[in-house]
């Protein structure tokens, strides 16, 4: 079996894979380190916004959390422990960038970054969702003379004390940098485009005796875990429009607001439906973007010069550090990963409307590949780890399956009825309501699961072996 990539999803399934027997696995990932998304960003102020007892594995509680939303420092060396811990060194193949997967017939071929290929039985991608940052087309950014930079490929060694730093964007980076950086940079000026819905972060510190107490009785962590999960499900209820929890959650969001916007309220203020684009967590945003050093630009930018940014309006914002906090290309699975299918089907073919899979899973015409955190699997209320867990087990399933009768492929109309009802849920959902990274330019919104957590996992508990076909034999009748 092989494996790309070595973030949550694929240390997930490499272990429930390595757990169930199947010990011929490798695990190939490009960089030079496990962690995903916890490797490559390193911005300051980068942390998890889900609370950490969540956002881990359920069969490897850390009792060791500084903190209810720990930074990536943090993460990066729990996933670091859960290699080391579950076996996983051996399996690994760092440095080892795969350029495309083909299927021959009977098995995938792989060929690496250095022209090198080996075969595997079985291919699970495990590249994720947020791992190609997405810089956007401004007439004159080539000109810009001092140092531009996208928060995903920050360096260590920028040094933005005292200088002037301009910020485009206000996601999920931008929130956690703006504040990280706001005293120590001489000046910040935030290009907002549009403004986001936000939810208080409430933070806490673990101390010592806390994590004594956790080693020692491990059943708190569970507890933890279990009372952040009842949270989760409110905000669940919100985002798939439950009235009472949709009301609940956006006063709690109007309230923060009004308490730390103050005289910044009508520019902060979203003009879309809540949960339409990624609801943020934060405590000092507002009073951040209130400082006086701290400037909010909401009109659009026309074009970048080699001393900063000009807007709409005429103003002229100079810049000596330039951060791109614009997100990433979350609607391109894959990329660039090349992947040939049965009869040379080319996957970014077959995904030429929009990604789909069934369960986020399996690709018809793709024999023998399951993919971890594929179309339609994320989610944008809890943890996205519990998601992985499931597609892991889900995939476990299928390698047993494979062992025991051949190769296997989902059937076409399993796949097409699964999308149609993705499809169909999604469009009256509240994230069909605006541009986002959830859809493609289409308006398909592949990304997002549409109901639940608790009905995604019931519905991967299982492999259904009527929804395959033996490859040669079934697939024509299908």
């Amino acid at each position: 079996m092989a494996v790309i990539g070595a973030g949550f999803g694929g240390i997930a399934v490499a272990h429930l894979l390595r757990r169930a027997g199947f010990t011929e696995l490798t695990i190939f990932e490009r960089a030079g380190d496990v962690g995903g998304v916890w490797r490559d960003n390193t911005y300051p102020g980068c942390a998890c916004d889900i609370p950490a007892p969540l956002y881990s594995y359920s069969f490897a509680l850390n009792p060791n959390w500084s903190q209810r939303f720990p930074p990536h420092t943090e993460i990066l060396e729990y996933l670091r422990h859960c290699v080391a811990r579950f076996g996983l060194e051996p399996h690994l193949r760092l440095g080892a960038g795969v350029a495309e997967a083909a299927w021959t017939g009977t098995a995938w071929r792989l060929t690496l970054e250095d022209g090198t290929t080996d075969e595997f039985d079985v291919l699970v991608p495990a590249t994720g969702q947020l791992s190609r940052p997405v810089i956007p087309s401004i007439p004159g950014a080539d000109d810009f003379a001092g140092l531009a930079t996208h928060t995903a490929g920050w360096d260590p060694a920028i040094d933005v004390a005292g200088k002037r730093v301009g910020v485009i964007g206000t996601g999920a980076s931008a929130i956690q940098l703006v504040p990280a950086i706001a005293g120590v940079a001489g000046r910040i000026t935030v290009f907002q485009r549009t403004a986001p819905w936000t939810l208080p972060k409430p933070n806490r510190r673990y101390g010592r005796a806390r994590r004594r107490l956790n080693r020692a009785l491990p059943w708190l962590m569970r507890a933890s875990r279990g009372g952040t999960w009842a949270l989760t499900v409110v905000t669940g209820r919100a985002m798939t429009g439950r009235p009472v929890a949709k009301r609940l959650v956006r006063a709690v969001s109007d309230v923060q607001r009004f308490v730390q916007a103050r005289r910044l309220r009508s520019r902060v203020t979203p003009d879309y439906a809540m949960g339409c684009k990624r609801v943020l967590f934060t405590g000092d945003w507002y009073r951040t973007l209130r400082a006086p050093h701290v400037n909010l630009v909401t009109d659009d930018i026309l074009q970048i010069t080699g001393a900063g940014v000009h807007t709409v309006d005429g103003a002229v914002y100079d810049c000596d550090v330039l951060v791109y906090a614009t997100g990433f290309a979350a609607t391109e699975f894959l990329t660039p990963l090349r992947v040939l299918g049965r009869d040379g089907l080319l996957l970014s073919d077959a995904w030429r409307d929009g990604a789909y899979a069934h369960l986020g899973i399996a690709v018809p015409g793709f024999p023998n590949m399951f993919l971890m955190y594929g179309p339609n699997t994320n989610t944008g209320n809890t943890s996205v780890v519990y998601f992985h867990e499931a597609q892991a087990r889900y995939i476990v399933q299928a390698v047993q399956a494979i062992a025991a009768t051949g190769p296997l492929e989902v059937r076409p109309s399993v796949a097409a009825a699964f999308d149609a009802e993705m499809q169909r849920r999604l469009s009256g959902s509240v994230w069909a309501g605006c541009t986002s990274w959830y859809r493609t330019g289409s308006g398909r919104v592949v990304t997002n699961w549409p109901g639940m957590a608790s009905e995604y996992r019931a519905r991967t508990a299982l492999l259904r072996h009527a929804d395959y076909a033996e490859l040669h034999t079934e697939l024509v009748r299908d």
